[in-house]
Parts: C-alpha cells; structure tokens; sequence
C-alpha cells in the first residue's frame, strides 16, 4: 500500500510518498490552518488508498504563541500556586531580571479539590475549554484521579480532561502538574485538529510523530497532545539513525535548518537518546522526547539593526507568508535566504510548486539594510551567515561539547531545505570527520516519518535499591506494555525494552539506562562517569523509575529506499550540479553547487564531494 508522509515545517509543508520501491516528494508553502495545504495537496494526488504518517508543530506552536485553550487546573488543597512556583532551579543564573514564563492556568481557574460537588459547582462558573487533573500522590496510586476523571467527564461532556498519572506518570509533582496542564492547554485545538485531519484525507491508516520518535494512532493522539511538541523534527533524527546504522558510524550529530528554526541532535552508537522531560518556552514538559535542541535561525530568519546599532539576526521569522523578499509575495526584511541568494549559494530556479526567486529584490532589501550599518549590500550578506552560522554553532556545541562528546569522532547529517548550505562550514569549525546529505534531503524528516515504528512507553515509580528489582516486576511491567500495546495497534510489539532511571542516593536527577539484571548500579555508575567525568564511590545507587517500551515495525527502512541513479556529470549551468545526474561513485571538487528539487548544497573551495553507494552526499575536506 502506498504510504505518504506529511512534515509541516513553519515555512514549508513536506510531503514524501513511497509507492513500490519507487519515491517521489515535493513541498508546498505551508498554510493557516496547516490542514489546508495538506488536505489541497493530497486531493490534488489523487492518492486512492494510502497510509498517511504525519509530523506537525501545531502543538509546539501553539504552546510557544499562548493559542491553546481555557484551562482549569485541580489540585490538592492548598498546592493550586504549584504551577506559578516551579522548582528553584533558574533559566539564566546570572540574569537578575529574568521573569519565569507566565503560567497557563490563571490563578482564578485554580481549584482546590475538596469535595465532588463543590468542586464541580467551582468548574462550572469557571466555565473552561479543558480541565488538568493532578493530585500529589498520583504517582503512587492514580485512582483518585481517574474517579474525580469520571466524574467530571459525566459533568463535562465533550469537554477534555488530562489526568497527571495518564499524561505524565512518575513522582515529582511539579513535573507531573506541569505536564497535565500542558496537555489539557494543547488538547481542544489539537484534537480537532487531528480529527479534522484524518476525516479530510480518508486515509486507510492514520499516525502522528511523537516527540519520542515513535508513531502513534490519530485517536490515541489527541488525548495525549502533550507528546505532540517535537513531531516534526523527530523524524528527521529517525532518518538520521537509519543513515547512521547503514553507515556503520558510531556517531553523528543531526542538522536540521529549515525554513524557521534549526534543530540538532546527536546519535550515539546505541541509537536515538529519548529523554523523559523536555523544555519548550520556558515550560517543563515531562513526556518521553528525542534529546533536540532547537534555535530560531532558518532560512527565513529575518535580519535587523538592534538599538545599538548592531546587525541581529532571528529569531524572528518572515515564514511562509510573506516570506523571504526574494520570494516576491510581500516581504521587505531581509532574510537568510536572501543573503544566501546575493551571494550565489542558491540559483534562482524554483524552490518549490509556484515559487521562484528574485535576486533583485534581495539585493535591493541587503542594500537598504546594510546603508542603516554602513556596509555594501555584499558586506551585509556576509554579515548574516557570519551570524547565523553562529547561532547554529552554539547549537551544536550544545549537544556535544557541553554534555562531555568531541563532536570530532562524529560526521554531521545535515538536511532540510537550508542544511546543506551552512553544514560544511559548521563541521569545519567544529573539526569533524565530514558532512553526510542524504537522499531527499530537503524532505528528510518527512521521510523519517516513514521509517518511524509504532511506539508506547509504560512507567511505573519504584524508589528501591538499584540491583533490587524482582523477576515479577519485570515481567509485570513487560506485559503491561504489551497488553497496551495489542490495544492501541492491534498486534504484538516486534521488540519490548526495559530502562531504569537511576541516581545515587540523594541525588535531585537521574540517568536513564538500559536495564541489566543484576547490573544497574555498575551500569549508572559508568554512564555517570561518562556524562559528569566522576562516580561516587561507596554512595548507594537507587532506582527510580522503570519504564518498558514496546516499538513496532517501520514501514520503511533504509535498505529499501532505491539508490538514485543519475547519468554522467551534467552541469546545469556554470558551477551547477544537478544532483539526479550524478551516480554513486561520482567525485568531484568544489566550488560548486548541488541542486536538487528541494534543496541546494553548497561545496566550498577545497572540499570534495564523493557520492556514496546509497546516493548520500559524503563531503569531506
């Protein structure tokens, strides 16, 4: 059966269909509401009977602009200020004026639960949208909560209600709150969101990306929206490992630059690293991710002269609409994709269905911005990669040299529509062995979707002696998460994993490991010594958490993707490769560009590009 994946991207929608062996991808200018572009594509396809995968930033992006709904939160009396205290620990430590972000559940729509029908007399004047649910003790026994649920569901209907020990299971109850009021915010807008989705496409099966890189049903989705933040970019890191595993590479570091933001990751030799919380706008999201760290600098990040004088660039984006101004539909800020099209990194060809470039109007915008610096519209064009390349640096420090890796024994995968053009320079800063630009690498993440597999993660809270954990726990947990599984898939998981989070006794964080009988402690220990350079000698280490996860099978993997073949060098004009007439084996020298229908490479003066048996780019220098 034919499968399409969808990535919305803030600029670009992606859109892969594989259909046997054979793939095809193209991108459209992504749409308000996102559903409109997708729902216009596909029916213009004519795609007949498909499966559709779908990667979204609707739930990241209303979190970080405050669309979501009207909520109410629940609590134990006396804790409704939860939310609003947080946890001491500072975003910057040395910026005195640093303001926390403003919580999502007003301090009128705190209800302290006393008794059911003052408290649902109290929800009723309230009136909400949605409803969090999140009592101290749920970690340890959620049936509070799921009796207070039914109840309100009666009262409530139609209205959703996100329970902390459904949406974020496991003690901390900050953490816990957090997470369930996210959820409960994200829930209407996403749900009908999903739903609206999945009955426009008619699509025999329909799944949504999950921050953790695995797949999940639409139905089962839109009640845990909360798992929804890092859709998109998930796949593209999922992609990556694939690469990497066909590779035979201990590491790589993934280079996402799109249209908006850039995100990166770093893949080490036991695969994808899925954290359990993650951080978006200042919010603690605690739900099982992909360790992404993202900046807002993209190709339509916008350049601008601070009150100082001073040349900035992003994080604020010109997006789809109106763009950068060398797309001639209403923009006048200059923006990445214009500095790089002055300085000829891209040819002015079309990018995408009914999108072409002016050159022109780029340069006229570079030159009225770079009169305010006192710089020529050449200067100012560099001046913006300088900076943004810089932004990005920092990122990709951020997932290597700050968490104890030399990003020297690792090549970067460096993919969407801007990647290819700032990745060799990145790598060289950072001293790597290479960049690696896959196949479709304008569409990558949208192709990760494909290669995703289905994926539920069970957690249950067992503070106890880390080597202490008994054959029946084990086996307990495991047949829960096969038994959830068979429900929301209807099969059997291919593969059941068991991790523990462990900490030595005392301490406020844990590590996430695999779970070794007998082995734990010794196995936190050398993770400990690798992340933080020392161990605790004599210091007990405990368990935490235990966590089974249950992954199906992909519905792609690498080794069926069908090697692009191409015809001899073909130069499309002076200085231009066409990459669809070039062939595994081919090698040539920079400079040079590589073009192809959805992104362009940049190869500068002495490095060499040498394709690769499964048609990745492989620059070296």
């Amino acid at each position: 059966m034919r499968i399409v994946g969808v990535d919305v991207g803030g600029t670009f929608t992606d859109f892969v269909i594989f259909d046997r062996g054979l793939i095809q991808s193209f991108k459209v200018a992504t749409s308000q509401p996102q559903s409109r572009a997708i729902i216009d594509a596909l029916d213009a396809l004519e795609a007949g009977k498909f499966a559709f995968v779908h990667g979204t930033t609707a739930a990241t992006n209303s979190l970080l602009e405050l669309t979501g709904a009207r909520t109410a939160l629940v609590t134990d009396p006396g804790f409704e200020d939860l939310v609003e205290i947080g946890r001491q620990k500072r975003v910057d430590l040395y910026d005195l004026s640093v303001d926390r972000p403003v919580p999502l559940v007003g301090v009128d729509s705190r209800v302290g639960h006393g008794d059911v029908v003052s408290t649902v007399s109290r929800l009723r004047d309230l009136m909400p949208d949605s409803i969090a649910i999140s009592f101290l003790g749920s970690f340890a026994d959620g049936s509070d909560e799921a009796a207070l649920l039914d109840v309100l569901a009666d009262a409530f209907p139609g209205i959703p209600i996100s329970a902390g020990s459904r949406v974020s299971p496991g003690f901390r109850e900050y953490e816990r709150t957090e997470s369930a009021v996210i959820n409960a915010y994200l829930a209407p807008g996403l749900a009908r969101y999903l739903s609206d989705l999945e009955s426009s496409v008619s699509a025999a099966t329909a799944h949504v990306m999950t921050s953790s890189g695995g797949l999940v049903p639409f139905g089962s989705a839109a009640g845990l929206v909360g798992e929804l933040t890092l859709s998109g970019p998930a796949g593209g890191v999922v992609a990556s490992d694939a690469l990497r595993r066909s590779h035979g590479l201990d590491s790589v570091i993934t280079f996402d630059m799109g249209g908006t933001s850039t995100d990166v990751s770093r893949i080490g030799s036991e695969g994808i690293e899925v954290a359990s919380t993650q951080v978006i706008g200042g919010r603690v999201n605690r739900v099982p991710s992909i360790a992404i760290h993202t900046v807002g600098a993209g190709g339509g990040s916008i350049a601008w002269v601070d009150s100082g004088g001073a040349l900035r660039v992003g994080p604020r984006s010109a997006g789809a609409d109106p763009g950068p101004v060398a797309y001639g539909l209403g923009g006048t800020e200059p923006t990445v994709t214009d500095a790089n099209l002055h300085l000829g990194h891209i040819p002015d060809v079309a990018i995408a269905e009914g999108l072409s470039l002016d050159n022109i109007k780029a340069a006229n915008a570079l030159k009225a911005l770079g009169h305010r610096l006192g710089l020529s519209t050449k200067e100012t064009a560099s001046g913006i990669l300088q900076l943004v390349d810089a932004h990005m640096e920092r990122a990709l420090r951020k997932v290597s040299i700050e968490e104890g890796f030399d990003p020297a024994s690792s090549s970067l995968v460096a993919f969407g529509g801007a990647g290819g053009l700032h990745a060799t320079r990145l790598a060289r800063r950072l001293n790597m062995r290479s960049v690696l630009i896959p196949p479709h690498t304008g569409v990558f993440s949208a192709l990760g979707l494909l290669m995703a597999s289905p994926r539920l993660e069970v957690l249950e809270t067992k503070l106890q002696p880390a080597d202490s954990i008994g054959a029946d726990q084990l086996e307990s947990i495991r047949s829960r998460v096969r038994d959830r599984f068979l429900e929301v898939f209807g099969g059997v998981p291919a593969e059941v994993l068991v991790l523990a989070d462990a900490r030595y006794s005392y301490q406020s964080h844990e590590l996430t490991i695999p779970y070794r009988p007998g082995e734990l402690g010794e196995d936190f220990e050398v993770e400990h010594e690798l992340r933080f350079g020392f161990r605790l000698d004599g210091v007990a280490v405990e368990m935490v958490n235990l966590r089974a996860v249950a992954i199906g099978e992909p519905d792609l993997t690498w080794s069926a993707l069908q090697v692009l073949t191409g015809d001899a060098f073909t130069e499309t004009r002076t200085g231009v490769l066409d990459r669809s007439h070039i062939a595994p084996g081919f090698e040539v020298d920079g400079p040079l560009l590589v073009v192809d229908s959805t992104a362009t490479i940049l190869l500068n003066q002495s490095e060499h590009l040498e394709v690769l048996t499964d048609s990745t780019l492989e620059i070296t220098w």
